[in-house]
């Protein structure tokens, strides 16, 4: 099941520029994933896609203009444009702790 929000206690820390379905990396359109403790929020702008967890089993959301998706750490994935669409995204992770002494 994919998650709905991510988790707190997360800072943002980096993002791509906007992809359209012409411009979107090759490397997206192929199972990857992110490193450990990094968390993605993929977000479209405009149009739609599906956010493709390869499984088993598969798991498809189908992510609409307005709306996002969390893309877990070390998770498989892949994105599907569903023709015209813009998206990009927003890179997590774990606030690094405040040195004692600061």
């Amino acid at each position: 099941m994919m998650l709905q929000r991510l988790p707190d206690g997360l800072v943002k820390y980096g993002g791509t520029p906007v992809f359209t379905e012409k411009t979107v990396p090759v490397k997206l359109l192929r199972a990857h994933d992110t490193k450990p403790g990094v968390w993605g929020n993929l977000v479209v702008l405009d149009g739609a896609l599906d956010y493709v967890i390869p499984g088993p089993p598969e798991e498809t959301a189908r992510i609409k203009a307005g709306d996002s998706g969390i893309i877990e750490p070390e998770v498989k994935h892949y994105v599907r444009p569903l023709g015209p669409v813009s998206f990009h995204v927003d890179f997590y992770r774990t606030a690094a702790p405040t040195p004692k002494g600061t």
